[in-house]
């Protein structure tokens, strides 16, 4: 299979937008209502994530997917996804910080948020208006490990992209 990302989150958090961005696109994002699928990336409604009655849905659509974007709006203190939500789906979990330029962004709020729910894996924190982050997305999707992810992270040494390690595995 070719990787293939995921993208869930909250109604609004910028998964379209995001999507565009990672797909070289500079369309206005709309609503997203039902699963959309881009060359290898599916965007999510936000509905299947703030609803717990659509996590079948989820967990369907992962069949499909090798990685997981799970988007924390930095303008947002809402955290939507229950602690260790990641661990829950068999893909490899990638964090994304969105709206990170906002004037209203909260970094250190929607960084501990995402902890609890990646609990290891990268966490990248994007703009994609100013397409920070974006190719680090593209980057961490064609590695198939978590260790490959982790090297890939750690060679970086960028404020911008970072991998929050468990205590135990």
């Amino acid at each position: 299979m070719k990787n293939r990302a995921m993208l869930i989150g909250s109604i609004g958090a910028g998964k379209s937008t995001l999507t565009n961005a990672l797909l070289g696109k500079d369309v206005e994002a709309y609503k997203t209502q039902t699963l959309t699928y881009y060359d290898w990336i599916v965007d999510t409604p936000g509905e299947y994530t703030e609803n717990p009655l659509f996590y079948k849905s989820i967990m369907a659509t992962a069949l499909e997917v090798t990685h997981v974007f799970y988007l924390q709006d930095a303008t947002n203190g809402k955290m939507i996804f229950p602690h260790g939500f990641s661990s829950g789906i068999s893909k490899l979990p990638i964090g994304v910080i969105t709206k990170s330029d906002h004037a209203e962004a909260n970094l250190p709020r929607s960084l501990e948020m995402l902890r609890q729910v990646v609990t290891h894996g990268p966490i990248v924190i994007t703009s994609a208006v100013k397409k920070q982050g974006v190719d680090h997305l593209r980057e961490l999707v064609k590695f198939n490990t978590m260790e490959s992810i982790e090297d890939y992270v750690e060679n970086q040494r960028t404020a911008e992209l970072l991998f929050n390690k468990v205590l135990y595995k």
